[in-house]
């Protein structure tokens, strides 16, 4: 007995859509691919921060050098280590760390 309700009228048989069914069974249960199958899109705002934040920690070093103002150098210190941090998980998403189980979103 073969199915003919499919959209791209492909026959299949029944061992071949209870083999189906079972795989999508499967691929629901995973939570990981589900989330990413709800958001397909990938983030830009990544690779903007880390710029802007490059940008603006630079701003404020030189802005420290040349006037010897407390207060940049202080949001220096603050800002630096946000801007490697981002910076990091910027660089490693191309090398497929993102597969991996992460620690925190």
């Amino acid at each position: 007995m073969e199915s003919r309700n499919d959209p791209d009228d492909v026959a299949l048989s029944s061992h071949e859509l209870l083999a189906l069914g079972r795989i999508e069974a499967e691929l629901r249960q995973d939570r990981r691919l589900v989330r990413r199958m709800r958001h397909p899109i990938a983030r830009p705002w990544l690779p903007l921060s880390v710029a802007a934040l490059t940008w603006t920690s630079l701003l404020l070093l030189v802005m420290g050098i040349l006037t010897s103002n407390a207060a940049a150098l202080w949001c220096l210190i603050a800002l630096w280590p946000i801007t490697l941090l981002l910076a990091f998980r910027m660089l490693r998403r191309p090398a497929g760390a993102e597969d991996r189980t992460r620690s925190w979103p």
